[in-house]
């Protein structure tokens, strides 16, 4: 067997936005009476979607978040990304090493953040009429839902699909979805990545790791 498309999370593996989007997420937390540290952040929410966030918070606040906190949320994120953000260190020079292989985004944030985010470093091209949100799904991460849709939107079955996640939310996603899995260490720790057929810490080791899964499914 070969695979067929590679499936790419965008924060965190495309985009370096997670230092920033998780820094805004705590100080948000926090002002809204729940406080957060950056880490808890990264621990609690890397990889999730918005709605998970509300469905984590809510019961220890006893109460709703504002009705407006996603609005805040991506009104503070936008305008640092378009002033910050940086792609993965990288990861051009990776996506231009497999470019033998198929390839679209699928990210637990909304189209415009994926849109904004990609905008910001010059990738948006790339990927352009192959960019999928949970936004599109039932179930965000760490449901399978937002990769069999890309698959399926993609031509693509589950079982040939390779994906690059960092988060363990969107690792334990693609296994749900029986799709091979390579986990990037950039801000996760490794060990937390431990459900991903394979780990690497560096994007220069991305066309390696796509190669020797490649020749795993093969044998």
């Amino acid at each position: 067997m070969r695979f067929d498309l590679l499936i790419l999370d965008n924060d965190g593996v495309l985009v370096d936005s997670e230092p920033i989007a998780n820094g805004v997420l705590a100080e948000l937390l926090t002002e809204c009476g729940h406080p957060t540290t950056y880490e808890e952040s990264v621990r609690d929410y890397l990889g999730g979607t918005l709605r998970l966030v509300r469905q984590t918070v809510e019961p220890r606040l006893g109460r709703p978040l504002p009705a407006d906190f996603e609005d805040r949320y991506h009104e503070r994120l936008f305008a640092r990304m378009r002033a910050e953000l940086t792609a993965v260190a990288g990861v051009v020079a990776a996506l231009d090493a497999v470019d033998h292989l198929a390839t679209c985004v699928a990210s637990s944030g909304t189209r415009e953040r994926i849109e904004t985010a990609l905008a910001a470093v010059g990738l948006l091209a790339r990927f352009d009429g192959r960019i999928f949100s949970a936004d599109e799904v039932a179930r965000g991460k760490p449901h399978p839902d937002l990769f069999l849709y890309a698959a399926e939107r993609m031509g693509a079955e589950p079982e040939r699909c390779l994906v690059v996640e960092d988060s363990p939310h969107g690792v334990t996603a693609a296994k749900a979805a029986r799709m091979t899995v390579i986990g990037y260490a950039g801000l996760t720790p490794a060990e937390r990545l431990a459900g991903a057929d394979a780990v690497i810490d560096r994007m220069a080791e991305l066309p390696a790791a796509v190669g020797l899964a490649q020749d795993l499914a093969s044998a």
